[in-house]
């Protein structure tokens, strides 16, 4: 989504045949990993809907971040957080009555380590990534959470691959390399 935003809209990153061979790569590694087992459109459609509006806006998020090219990631991330905070605090407080529930201690450590370290380190190093490798570059590397969680269940689940996830994986991470992958000095200076 973040290639065809700004392919098709923004314009702001230079987009090289390297870019989009990387980014059919990856799509097709992705498609070939997910397999027969997808479900067409219509079953589950709402669902399927809402996966694609995530999508669309991850890449947006990431296009959006170039916004802040000039500022410590720090403020970008804090910002996100305030945002977040403002919204859901609210929603929690009607939804979920948190003043009557009781988290466990382990609970309340799992919480404390994915607000810490899963979202508000991980906004910091995002923001940083979208001033360093531009959007295209950010987003490329959640091509490679798909082979993560295949590499996961066959590390702890046992799961055994299909010929086709096996190339779908090899898919994938050719092409994360070939959006991420520095331009050689021979073709800038040119």
């Amino acid at each position: 989504m973040a290639f065809f935003g700004t392919w098709l809209i923004t314009r702001h990153e230079s987009l090289t045949p390297r870019k989009a061979i990387g980014a059919i790569f990856g799509s097709a590694g992705i498609c070939l990993v997910v397999g027969t087992q997808a479900q067409g459109v219509g079953a589950q459609l709402m669902a399927q809907l809402a996966i694609v509006l995530a999508t669309a806006c991850y890449g947006a998020a990431a296009i959006y971040g170039k916004q802040f090219k000039g500022m410590d990631p720090m403020a970008p991330a804090a910002g996100s957080q305030i945002c977040a905070a403002a919204c859901m605090v609210p929603a929690s407080a009607l939804m979920d009555h948190p003043w009557t529930l009781a988290p466990s201690s382990a609970s309340l450590m799992a919480l404390l380590g994915l607000s810490v370290l899963s979202t508000a380190l991980a906004l910091v190093i995002y923001f940083r990534l979208v001033r360093t490798l531009g959007s295209l570059g950010t987003t490329a590397q959640a091509y490679l959470r798909v082979p993560v969680g295949v590499l996961i269940g066959m590390a702890f689940l046992h799961e055994r691959l299909a010929p086709t996830t096996w190339l779908g994986l090899a898919c994938t991470v050719v092409g994360v390399a070939a959006m991420v992958m520095p331009a050689s000095k021979t073709s800038t200076s040119q």
